[in-house]
């Protein structure tokens, strides 16, 4: 029994958990890097599952269409903005279907006369593996 338990801690899966600890990193830097290059609203899009659920201004917006919706209704917003982060700490399951991120990120736009305002904070996002073995994020 004590070699059957020796054997399921084995290294093997500490190497595969790390392995999508990479991924997942890997992932949020390109969704971060394409909302630099192409927009918010586009990164926010691909990078989404289609149960994804955001959190903004206290109000909870389910699913791509509505996420999709939300950026189309704010089309001016985004015109002037740019929106970076870094994540600083990842972890997944040891299923490995989900994971999560955490990190810093800066948001910038201009105001109504033109002038940069800027906002930092913390971002928490929730990541699921898909069918395909992609990781999307199911919250942020």
């Amino acid at each position: 029994m004590i070699l059957f338990i020796i054997a399921c801690q084995s290294p093997k899966k500490e190497v595969t958990i790390e392995k999508w600890k990479n991924e997942i990193v890997a992932t949020e830097k390109a969704f971060a890097e394409m909302a630099g290059k192409e927009g918010i609203p586009k990164a926010f899009l691909t990078f989404a599952a289609e149960d994804a659920v955001l959190m903004r201004n206290n109000i909870i917006i389910k699913g791509k269409e509505a996420i999709q919706e939300n950026f189309l209704n704010q089309s001016a917003t985004w015109d002037n903005a740019q929106l970076t982060w870094e994540p600083t700490f990842v972890d997944v399951a040891t299923s490995g279907d989900l994971g999560y991120t955490y990190g810093s990120f800066m948001y910038t736009t201009k105001d109504s006369i033109g002038n940069l305002v800027s906002m930092e904070g913390v971002f928490h996002t929730v990541w699921k593996r898909q069918p395909d073995g992609t990781w999307r994020f199911v919250w942020d």
